[in-house]
């Protein structure tokens, strides 16, 4: 087993944990935490792969990918009650996602020879997209797009800090290990600390 398979196992396994997460805030059944669980944890990687004309798309070729999403629904499913506050457990849950997943993106990208572009693309796109997902199928604001947060910056500047490391030549997995650190740093950062970007606020036009 590659270490990209190992990023694309933890991701699909993290994801699916903040999918069941998202469902038993919305108080769904059984077959609603499975099926948003299963849409976090594989979106992101089959819109990568779709992208990137990877056939069979990696769940097709490795139904297991599926079981692990399944199995994290059914855990949560029984044992969300235990949790004092879901949403925080959500959001750090999806930090880690976030990071391993850009790191799997990217680590794909970079075993198909893409461009420094590409590579950066398909880490944003394998880290944000499960995400973005689950959260518009449940009528949420996705955390993708929450004011004055580092999300999308932290999954660009991971995938960045993958390709700069290829261009230097610098061994693979400690590129993608590069990754997963940069990125969960800088959302864990404005998740505790209140890192953010200068946010865009509108003056009235001049009379």
């Amino acid at each position: 087993m590659t270490l990209v398979d190992l990023l694309d196992y933890g991701s699909v396994l993290i994801f699916a944990l903040t999918g069941a997460l998202v469902a038993s805030r919305a108080q769904l059944d059984l077959v609603g935490f499975a099926f948003i669980a299963s849409l976090t944890a594989l979106g992101g990687g089959t819109t990568r792969d779709v992208l990137l004309d990877r056939n069979p798309i990696f769940w097709i070729a490795n139904p297991t990918y599926l079981a692990v999403a399944a199995g994290a629904a059914l855990t949560v499913f029984f044992t969300a009650h235990l949790l004092e506050s879901r949403y925080r457990a959500l959001i750090w849950l999806d930090s880690f996602a976030l990071a391993i997943a850009v790191a799997a993106g990217a680590g794909v990208a970079i075993a198909l020879d893409q461009s420094a572009v590409i590579v950066i693309l398909m880490g944003m796109i394998t880290g944000c997209m499960g995400g973005l997902m689950r959260d518009v199928v449940v009528g949420q604001v996705p955390l993708v797009l929450q004011q004055g947060e580092l999300y999308v910056t932290a999954a660009f500047a991971g995938a960045a800090t993958a390709a700069l490391a290829r261009f230097f030549s610098l061994d693979t997995t400690l590129a993608l290990l590069g990754c997963a650190a940069i990125c969960w740093t800088l959302r864990a950062g404005s998740l505790a600390f209140g890192w953010h970007l200068p946010v865009y606020k509108s003056t009235p036009p001049k009379t």
